[in-house]
This record gives structure tokens, sequence and C-alpha cells, in this order.
């Protein structure tokens, strides 16, 4: 045994909005044309995305805007554009106390005292500063401050695989480690008006969230249920570096995800993971949900059975995608799916900027009796 995920804890922002109110807040702002109503209508419908959730507050129409918030929405109900100064304002705010709900509940749900931390790695592209988040879980949750600090800064939505890999080679050297990983996106943030295509597909399915999971080394995950990390790979594909893209521009920043993103991942997945697995196929998979149709390429492309991406198309249902902090959600539903039994692997696969695949393979393994 190595490494283990020994828990895994999420935390989602209080305001919760409905798929359909947030289409028709888009389609109703002002200059929006036939041809670009048809195209939000078409974009966040076929998301298959119920509901999600942001930070913004402003969603809510009851909600009585204080002097010192960030003006995303106007008294008028129009989207407005805030500098990206702004809107990393609005991160340094709201990201620290979700990034510690989230390690809370991890650190709560494995009966483990902040103390025994050791190292935390941080992950998030939705916002910068510094002393940041790693320093202030330290604060925040009381960890000692001699606790060793990594960031993936900028990495994207296949963040949380790099970080947990991180996480594995610290305690390959150090089994008496025990490593924090959070990842906590912000994605509402860098909401805009746009007729542009891509602008209004990612309005279309971006939320935000945090997710925790604690990665115990060999010695502090003796007789502790979890998620074994196994191995882990890094594909970058034949194609696709200008179309899924993330920049900082001047009035917050911008993601490009054009429409080949799901056909060069249907094309070349089967490679990617034919790679990585060889000879061991998974029972259960955990695969980033980009959108609908990145789940539907990689269940043609691998041949999956229609009900092999269930966890993955319940979270993009009931969360829409937040960024690197998605696939833990993932994960935390399988590691408490008592249908799911000791013994058995988990593929873990998520997409990023590049195009990049990262993989992981993970065993389940129950609590052995002391």
């Amino acid at each position: 045994m190595g490494a283990r995920i020994v828990s895994i804890g999420t935390a989602v922002p209080a305001t919760r909005i409905r798929q359909e109110s947030v289409r028709d807040f888009f389609a109703s702002q002002p200059g929006v044309d036939r041809l670009t109503r048809r195209l939000i209508n078409a974009s966040f419908d076929s998301a298959c995305i119920e509901q999600r959730h942001t930070v913004l507050a402003q969603f809510d129409e009851s909600y009585a805007t204080s002097g010192d918030d960030v003006c995303f929405i106007t008294p008028h109900r129009s989207l407005a554009n805030p500098s990206t100064a702004a809107r990393n304002r609005a991160y340094i705010s709201f990201a620290p106390p979700l990034s510690a709900a989230a390690a809370r509940m991890a650190l709560t749900d494995a009966d483990l005292d902040p103390s025994l931390v050791t190292h935390v790695v941080t992950v998030s592209c939705t916002g910068f500063f510094a002393p940041g988040p790693d320093y202030r879980l330290v604060r925040d949750l009381g960890l000692a401050p001699t606790v060793q600090r990594d960031n993936l800064g900028f990495v994207g939505c296949a963040a949380a695989i790099p970080a947990l890999r991180l996480a594995a080679r610290i305690t390959a050297t150090e089994p008496s480690a025990v490593v924090l990983v959070v990842c906590t996106e912000l994605c509402s943030l860098h909401i805009r008006a746009s007729s542009d295509r891509q602008q209004i597909v990612a309005a279309s399915v971006f939320a935000d969230g945090a997710a925790a999971a604690l990665v115990a080394g060999e010695d502090a995950a003796a007789g502790r249920t979890g998620l074994d990390l196994d191995r882990f790979a890094t594909t970058l594909t034949s194609e696709g570096e200008h179309d899924m893209v993330w920049t900082i521009g001047d009035d917050g920043f911008k993601m490009v995800l054009t429409g080949e993103v799901p056909r060069i991942i249907g094309r070349e997945i089967r490679s990617a993971v034919d790679s990585f697995l060889g000879d061991h196929r998974p029972d259960v998979w955990a695969v980033h949900p980009g959108g609908r149709s990145v789940l539907d390429r990689v269940e043609s492309g691998l041949e999956l059975a229609p009900c092999a991406l269930d966890a993955s198309r319940t979270v993009l249902r009931q969360y829409g995608n937040m960024s690197s902090a998605t696939v833990l959600f993932i994960l935390r539903r399988l590691l408490q799916d008592e249908s799911i039994g000791d013994g058995a692997r988990i593929a873990g696969l998520a997409f990023g900027p590049g195009l990049t695949v990262e993989s992981a393979l993970l065993t389940k393994r129950e609590a052995v009796p002391g």
C-alpha cells in the first residue's frame, strides 16, 4: 500500500441557481439578438444541468447589495463588466472560506485532528493572491505553522489529478505524511455577456465549488477505508492547443472552448486510456464532466456501458462543471458508495488546456478491523 485518499470533503456556495433561470437571464440581456438568443437556449438546454451554485448572491433577486460588493449584476438585472482586479477581489473574499469548509468536512469525515496534517496542496485557476489560500488554510484550520505548502495554479479542469499525484509522491518519501489537497474554483466570477458561441457554452456549464482530499501515507493510512492511489499518467493530444484555452484579460479570465474539444477527446481517448491502463480494466469510472458532449464522446470512444458514467453525469446535473474540484466530487460519491466493494479498480480521467488528458488508477479499500 502507498498513498491513500482517506476522506473527501466538498463545499458549494449558498446561492443555488436553476439552469433555466440562468438561461433566461442571459437570453434577456440588453442587445441580445434573435440568433444569440437561440444559441443561448440551445447551449443551456442541452447541457444536462439542473442547477449550479455561485458565490454571486446578486443572482438572487431578493439579495440586497452592500456597498462592499463588486457589481456583477446591475439593479436593472443586466450583467456588469467588472475589471480583472475587481473580480479577483471577490475571489480573495470568497475562496478562503469555501476552501476551509471543504477541508473541515474532510477532516471531520476522517476523524483526523488538524495537527496531523503535514502538507497542504492548493489548486485553483480562477483567482490569485499571496499569501494565498494555502496560507489561509493553515491559519483558518489551526494547522501547524510547520506545514509544507505547494500550489498548482492555472492548470485548469484537470488539475485535481496532478495534485493527487503530487500528494502521492510526498507520501512515498514520507510514509507518515498527511497531505491536504484542496481544489477551489469560482468560475462564475468570470461570467460576461457575449454573443460569442464559445463564451455562451462556457456560461452554460461552469459553476463554483470546492473539494478537499486527505491523502495519507502508508503509516498514516493503516486500517482506514479509502482509495489507494496506484498510478498516474499524462497525455497531450495531437491537437487542441487552441481549442481549450484559459487566458487573462482586462475584464476577467476568458475561457475558449471550441466545438472541437469533444471531437478531439472522442478521437484520442481510446489510445490515451489504453496506453495507461493496459490490461487493467477498471470496474468504475470517474470522468471529469467538462460537459454532456464530453461525457458522450468518452462513453462512445471507450465503448462503455450506458451506466458507466452515471456518477459523472449526476455531479454534472447537480453542480455543473466546477473545473478542478469536479472530479473530487465524483470520487467522494464513489468512496461513499457501498455497492462498490473492496478491491474495485477506479479509473479517473480529467481534461485540461493543451489539450491534456490526466489519468489516475485507484483501488477502493475497506477498513481492516483492528
